[in-house]
């Protein structure tokens, strides 16, 4: 997978008007006096019925005689052991690493680990309880993430106090797609009008800005809807889906046969702000001037993704026409007749793919935001959903999709651009759904090598990470693998992986390097200080009631990745614990809890859904 950033790496533009607040220092449990041992764990818990794993670090003297004891919540001692074998060093400071297996730990509860012998640490807390239990709490956290980052008038105040923000969005001007120089930090040209207005209002922002894609969009609703059919009675979650679901039909324009792509605009020029250049909360930009270098901040421009009837992009045709199939096949016992429009709607987006598609695809403007090397997932995608709704609905044009999923498979994994799940590759959820309509080895074999490929980084990782964490969205690709690992399981009654699931979940939960939960509000130490304008502005720099809470962040990265820092006058500043993360960096991995570090500690939508997905498959 091609490594990429959110945003171009350019000089940023501040408000003048300068907004007060000093650093805010967290203290941060150390479980451990440095140079001594540590230990890490899946904070958010492990399954009763599961395989269990800890890590120790530090040094080999100390980790040679050490054992581990787990405490309940009275102090007693529930069971104990030695430290496991040696999975190799982390960094100077910790040169040894050894697994503490606390698989025989089955009864519910709420624990803490300790180190006894040669070592002496604790753990956080964690819980031990059945999957329903544990995973359904995770996934909830996940839908308020949702909840926060709402658009328009539909909005949830909830712990931030939201307000609605972009009403001008009812009544938006169409664009024609923004020319930026080679690094795509700057306009070449003027934008030119060529519609309007349309009403693009709703939906939710894409991360810690207020840009809203079709693209993201499209990937996390499905997984939205997705983790619906696994996990139906989750609080909010239907209406969440819901939410992104009539977004995404504001964005297809079916009687012209357009495809809307983006709203608003994340590189500027010198007379052009851009969402990028300020930092403000997202009800601001309505009350900002009409004229002007804020003008593309209120009147927010909107992007097309094909002319008015010429053929679309096929990465976005195959996922959004996939959203539509899993809409039509959410309703088609209930609502029959609204399932056959989605369906109707879904089979004219995929139909009007460009599948002579030669050249770059269209993800984002500017593209580096988002670039992507592969569209015949989306399209096998988009296949099987059709399928799948045309046979909840008597359609007979399921045994043609059908083919043509498998088809689309077939090509996909002869190409040079296969990946593991996350937002630039869908080929997990369209091979788990093409295998339920019928035998398919050889999307059988490429869930096996996205797994496989998994597992054999992770066999070498002293911490089991079986994503590449000096890159971008380590912790996302990682609840990646656990989703696929589920649906593999699902789809094929093949449990092989589930271990391997339940170790790269503790990872993103705790159980890395640096000892912190990568998902907002899960654990005792996790993100305080994300790159997020409204958790920011609005929220608790305490951390106390106003957290983000469900949001997943990108985790640890290249430390080459981590030279340059965003910064604004109306940024509160925040940074939690940099000495205390910075002993735990290693193998050429830095983590930052910065609120200018968004190579870190920026959440996004895609990164949440494919958490939200993991925890509602496992739950399942």
């Amino acid at each position: 997978m091609p490594s990429f950033f959110r945003r171009p790496r350019a000089l940023v533009l501040s408000l003048a008007v300068m907004v007060g607040g000093g650093t805010v220092w967290y203290a941060l449990p150390s479980h451990g006096t440095q140079p001594g041992a540590v230990i890490r764990v899946d904070q958010a818990g492990y399954l009763a019925d599961a395989s269990k794993e800890a890590f120790a670090m530090g040094s080999e003297d100390q980790l040679a005689g050490a054992h581990f004891e787990v405490v309940d919540a009275a102090g007693g001692t529930v069971l104990d052991g030695r430290a496991g074998p040696r999975t190799g060093a982390w960094n100077g400071s910790y040169g040894s690493v050894r697994t503490l297996d606390l698989s025989a730990l089955t009864r519910p509860g709420t624990y803490r680990l300790r180190l006894t012998g040669t070592a002496t640490a604790e753990s956080p807390s964690f819980k031990v309880a059945p999957a329903a239990e544990l995973m359904k709490g995770l996934a909830e956290d996940n839908v308020r993430f949702f909840q926060a980052q709402r658009d328009g008038a539909d909005i949830v105040p909830g712990a931030l106090d939201r307000k609605p923000s972009h009403l001008t969005d009812r009544a938006a001007t169409v664009y024609a797609a923004p020319h930026y120089d080679k690094d795509g930090t700057e306009l070449k040209e003027p934008l030119r009008k060529v519609g309007g207005p349309v009403d693009v209002s709703g939906g939710w922002f894409d991360a810690g800005d207020f840009l809203k894609f079709t693209h993201t969009a499209a990937y996390s609703t499905a997984q939205l809807l997705l983790a619906q059919r696994s996990l139906p009675d989750t609080p909010g979650l239907a209406a969440e889906a819901r939410h992104g679901l009539d977004w995404l039909d504001k964005m297809w324009d079916g009687r012209s046969g357009t495809l809307y792509a983006q709203v608003g605009i994340g590189a500027g020029s010198k007379d052009v702000r851009s969402d990028h250049d300020v930092w403000r909360l997202p009800q601001a930009d309505d009350a900002l001037e009409a004229a002007g270098p804020d003008r593309m901040l209120k009147n927010r421009p909107v992007f097309r993704a094909n002319a008015p009837g010429a053929p679309i992009s096929p990465n976005l045709a195959g996922r959004v026409a996939a959203v539509f199939a899993l809409a039509a096949q959410t309703d088609a016992k209930d609502d029959p007749d609204r399932a056959r429009q989605w369906l109707l709607k879904a089979a004219a987006v995929y139909q009007q793919a460009d599948t002579g598609h030669t050249g770059a695809l269209v993800t984002v403007f500017p593209a580096s935001f988002y670039p992507e090397d592969s569209w015949l997932d989306d399209m096998e995608f988009g296949a099987a959903e059709l399928s799948l709704a045309a046979k909840e609905l008597g359609d007979a044009r399921a045994v043609r999709w059908q083919g043509e999923a498998g088809d689309w498979a077939r090509k996909y994994i002869a190409s040079d651009a296969r990946g593991t799940l996350g937002v630039a590759d869908v080929s997990a959820l369209a091979h788990a759904d093409l295998i339920k309509l019928g035998p398919a080895q050889a999307a059988t074999d490429d869930l096996r090598r996205q797994l496989g490929d998994g597992e054999r980084r992770a066999a070498k990782d002293p911490l089991r990470a079986g994503a590449v964490y000096t890159d971008f969205d380590a912790v996302p690709h990682t609840f990646g693998l656990v989703a696929t690992a589920r649906l593999y399981a699902q789809a094929t009654g093949d449990h092989r992986y589930d271990a391997f699931a339940e170790q790269q979940r503790g990872w993103a939960l705790g159980a890395n390097a640096w000892g912190t939960s990568f998902m907002i509000g899960t654990g005792e130490v996790f993100p305080h200080c994300p790159e997020h304008q409204a958790a920011n502005l609005a929220g608790s720099l305490t951390g106390a009631g106003k957290i983000l809470r469900g949001a997943v962040v990108n985790g640890p990265n290249g430390s080459g990745k981590l030279t340059e820092h965003n910064s604004f006058d109306q940024m509160r500043s925040c940074e939690a614990g940099t000495a205390e993360w910075k002993r735990f960096d290693g193998k050429d991995a830095r983590y930052l809890d910065h609120v200018g570090a968004w190579q870190t500690v920026e959440p996004a939508d895609d990164f949440t859904s494919t958490a939200l997905l993991a925890f509602a498959l496992t739950a399942a």
